[in-house]
C-alpha cells in the first residue's frame, strides 16, 4: 500500500539516486484532514505522538486518537466563536494540547500563531495587536498567565487596539485560572465528530513571529501548502520512516517545531517523541533517547555541546540511527565527540523561518567535512555578490532562493504580516534574499559562513564567525564562544571572542593570552581574537541561536560611555 505522502511528493530516481521532486498541491489541501485523518482511517492504531512529562508520566496517542481529539478541540473552538481566518495564539510549551490545538485550528481554517513561553508581556501585547488575535491558549506555568493578563489588560491610547485587547478569548491549560476558560472543561463535552470545513491551500495557516536580530519581530506568513514541502525535511534529512520514532528538541513556539514535530514526520507516518521538560539536563535527554528507543534525533548545536560532556557508555543508544542539527555552525570538536560516543555522524541542514529546509546532508550520505550539504531538489538556489551577480565556485556569496516566474515555490513564505515594504526588500529581482553567506565547491556542497551582518570585516579580510569559533572551541578551557566584530579606527573591526568557560576554569589575563596563541597556531593570523571577554552565558534569540547582534550592540553602547 502506498504511503500518504506519495500522493503529493513525486520523486524521480536515476541509478538509485534521487534526481528530482515534483510537489502536487490540491487547491483545498489541509494537512489535518488530508494527512492525519486519512492515516487514522488506514492505520488507526499506529502511534502518532509519544508524550513524556518531566515527572516521567507517559501518554501515547494513536493517529485515530489525534483525529478524534482534534475534532473535539475544533468543536470547542468553534463553540467559542473561532472561525475560518481568525488568529489563535498558542503559548503551550511542550504540552500535548499544542498538537490537538494545531490540528483543530487547521481544521476550522483559522491561523495558528505558535509562540515561545519566553515571550514577555510586551511581546504578547505586540503580537496580539499586530495579528488581531481572536483567541489565546496558554499553559498555566511560570509567568505565562500573568504575562498574558498584563498584556491584554493595560489600556491603549488607540481605540482599535483597545477593542482587540479587550475581546481576546483566553483559554488556560493545566491548573484553573481566574479570567480564563478552562481548556479541559470546555473540551470535555464536545463531540468527536466534525464535518470537513472549507479551506484553500492559499489561505493563511501559520504566523511565526521571528525573533530577529534588530527591530520589532515580524510575522512570517505560511499558507496551507507549507506542510507538503516538509516531506523532504523528514524523509531525506531527518531520515524518518513509517513506524519510527523522531525527536526534535525545540519549543513549540519555534519554527523548528514545524520542521521536526508535526508535518513531515506524520506525512511519512513516523511517531513524534515529545519530552516536556522544565529544565534541560543532558543525562535526562540521553536517558530518554535510550529508554524510548528514539530512532531519529534533531537538536541545535548547543544541545549537542552538553550531550558530548556525558559518558555515552551508560546509555543504550543502539536504536538511534540518524542525528541532525541546524540553526548555527556545529563545532567540529562536538561532532567528533558525538561520533566517538555513539558512532553516528551529525548531519547539518540549513533553512529559515521564511522557508523549509533549503540545504542539507541527506540521510545515508557521507557528506563533506564542514559542509552543510547540498541544495534540496525543491528549490533553485544561487550565491550572489552585492551587485546581484552569481559568484564563481569557491567564492563567498549570499544564498538566495529563485522564484518560479515570479511565484514563490511551495515551502517559501507568502509575506510578512502588515509589512509589504519589508517583503519587497527581501524579495526582489526574482529572488528571495536570505542574508546568509556561504560558498560552494564544484560538487555543489555548501559551506556556511554566517549572517551577512555577522561576517567580520577586519583589515580587508572577511571572516565568518564560525571560522573563529571552531578553533576557539577546541581549547580545553572553552565550553562555547561567539565571534563578533568590535569597532576599530584602524582595522574596521577587531575580531572579538566572547567565551563561556568550562567548569573548573577561571578567567584570567594568562588564559586570554593562552587562547589567543592557541588560535594563532591553528588558523590564519588575521582570524585570531585580538579581544577576549569571558562571560557567564551568551545572549540568545527565542529560538536558541546565539544573538551576535546583541553582543555588538552592547559593545557599541560601552564605547559611547
Amino acid at each position: 500500500m502506498a504511503e500518504i505522502y506519495e500522493k503529493y511528493f513525486k520523486e524521480s530516481f536515476e541509478g538509485g539516486k534521487l534526481t528530482d521532486i515534483k510537489l502536487e498541491v490540491p487547491h483545498d489541501f489541509n494537512f489535518a484532514y488530508d494527512v492525519v485523518d486519512e492515516i487514522a482511517k488506514e492505520h488507526p492504531e499506529d502511534v502518532a505522538l509519544v508524550h513524556k512529562s518531566c515527572e516521567g508520566e507517559k501518554t501515547v496517542f494513536t493517529f485515530d486518537a489525534m483525529r478524534r481529539l482534534s475534532n473535539k478541540t475544533a468543536n470547542m473552538l468553534t463553540g467559542l466563536g473561532i472561525k475560518r481566518g481568525d488568529r489563535v495564539m498558542l503559548i503551550l510549551k511542550r504540552r500535548y494540547e499544542f498538537w490537538l490545538s494545531m490540528l483543530a485550528i487547521h481544521k476550522i481554517g483559522a491561523v495558528a500563531i505558535p509562540s515561545s513561553h519566553m515571550v514577555s508581556s510586551s511581546d504578547i501585547r505586540e503580537r496580539v495587536i499586530a495579528a488581531s488575535v481572536k483567541a489565546l491558549i496558554c499553559v498555566n506555568s511560570e509567568d505565562i498567565v500573568s504575562n498574558v493578563v498584563k498584556a491584554v489588560s493595560e489600556p491603549s491610547e488607540v481605540p482599535s487596539e483597545n477593542e482587540c485587547l479587550n475581546s481576546v478569548i483566553k483559554l488556560c491549560v493545566g491548573d484553573k485560572c481566574e479570567g480564563f476558560i478552562d481548556f479541559d472543561e470546555a473540551f470535555a463535552g464536545c463531540s468527536e465528530e466534525l464535518s470537513r470545513q472549507e479551506t484553500e491551500a492559499s489561505d493563511d495557516m501559520l504566523y511565526y513571529f521571528t525573533s530577529g536580530s534588530s527591530g520589532s519581530p515580524k510575522a512570517v506568513i505560511h499558507d496551507f501548502s507549507y506542510p507538503i514541502a516538509h516531506i523532504y525535511t523528514a524523509k531525506y534529512w531527518h531520515g524518518s520512516y513509517a513506524g519510527g520514532l523522531h525527536l526534535t528538541v525545540a519549543d513549540s513556539g519555534w519554527a523548528k517545531s514545524a520542521w521536526g514535530k508535526i508535518y513531515g514526520q506524520w506525512f511519512v507516518r513516523a511517531a513524534i517523541m515529545v519530552y516536556d521538560y522544565d529544565q534541560f539536563y543532558a543525562e535526562d535527554m540521553l536517558k530518554l533517547l535510550a529508554q524510548e528507543k528514539v530512532n531519529t534525533f534533531c537538536a541545535p548545536p548547543t544541545i549537542y555541546k552538553y550531550l558530548v560532556r556525558e559518558d555515552f557508555s551508560k546509555y543504550d543508544l543502539s536504536a538511534l540511527k540518524q542525528a541532525t542539527t541546524a540553526g548555527e555552525a556545529l563545532p567540529k570538536e562536538v561532532a567528533a565527540k558525538f561520533f566517538k560516543g555513539c558512532g553516528i555522524k551529525i548531519r547539518e541542514g540549513f533553512g529559515q523561518s521564511e522557508t523549509v529546509l533549503l540545504i542539507c546532508v541527506n540521510a545515508g550520505e557521507e557528506g563533506v567535512p564542514e559542509s552543510i550539504g547540498r541544495k534540496s531538489p525543491l528549490f533553485e538556489l544561487k550565491l550572489i555578490d552585492e551587485e546581484g551577480n552569481e559568484v564563481a565556485t569557491g567564492e563567498e556569496g549570499e544564498i538566495v532562493v529563485c522564484l518560479d516566474n515570479g511565484k514563490a515555490p511551495t515551502g517559501m513564505f507568502k509575506g510578512y504580516l502588515n509589512d509589504k515594504d519589508k517583503y519587497d526588500e527581501v524579495v526582489e529581482n526574482g529572488v528571495y534574499h536570505t542574508k546568509d553567506m556561504a560558498y560552494k565547491d564544484e560538487a555543489g556542497n555548501y559551506f556556511f559562513v554566517g549572517r551577512n551582518d555577522d561576517v567580520i570585516k577586519s583589515s580587508g579580510y572577511r571572516i565568518g564567525p564560525s571560522e573563529v569559533e571552531d578553533v576557539v572551541n577546541q581549547h580545553p578551557a572553552v565550553f562555547e564562544s561567539a565571534a563578533t566584530g568590535y569597532p576599530s579606527k584602524t582595522r574596521g573591526y577587531l575580531v572579538k571572542a566572547s567565551i563561556v568557560l568550562k567548569e573548573g576554569y577561571e578567567p584570567s589575563s594568562e588564559l586570554k593570552t593562552e587562547i589567543q596563541e592557541f588560535v594563532k597556531e591553528r588558523a590564519a593570523i588575521y582570524k585570531y581574537p585580538r579581544m577576549i571577554e569571558f562571560v557567564d552565558d551568551l545572549p540568545r534569540t527565542f529560538n536558541g541561536k546565539i544573538n551576535r547582534a546583541m553582543i555588538r550592540k552592547k559593545d557599541r553602547l560601552a564605547q559611547k560611555k
